[in-house]
């Protein structure tokens, strides 16, 4: 895996880590919603843009490690592919190999 391809995937487990930590917050202070705000998981490290999501659909991304939700025009081809457009944001998943096994390392739920 070369360093562009390791320093997205580590970007991505970045954010990814970020909304665990928003959602150990919503779910400490009792805040019982269907939808909570996460940051865009997308590779750029200087995006901060916001996601509206449903907890059941995060909750699914999260029990795959190769999955990232992601701003639509955020994915990066050559790395990763849209396997979920919805309104606002798109779910993609880590190509096999070096970005899908960085993302399984990284994962703070494994």
């Amino acid at each position: 895996m070369d360093e562009r391809t390791k320093r997205i995937g580590e970007n991505e487990a970045l954010y990814r880590t970020i909304n665990e930590k928003i959602e150990d917050l919503n779910a400490a202070f009792g805040m019982v919603t269907e939808s909570m705000g996460i940051v865009c998981e997308c590779g750029q490290l200087e995006c901060s843009e916001q996601i509206d999501l449903d907890i059941p659909t995060y909750e699914r991304v999260r029990a795959d490690s190769a999955l990232f939700v992601v701003i639509p025009g955020h994915e990066i081809p050559d790395v990763e592919s849209i396997v979920e457009p919805h309104e606002g944001f798109n779910i993609i998943r880590k190509d096999p190999g070096g970005p899908a096994e960085l993302a399984e390392a990284l994962d703070p739920r494994r």
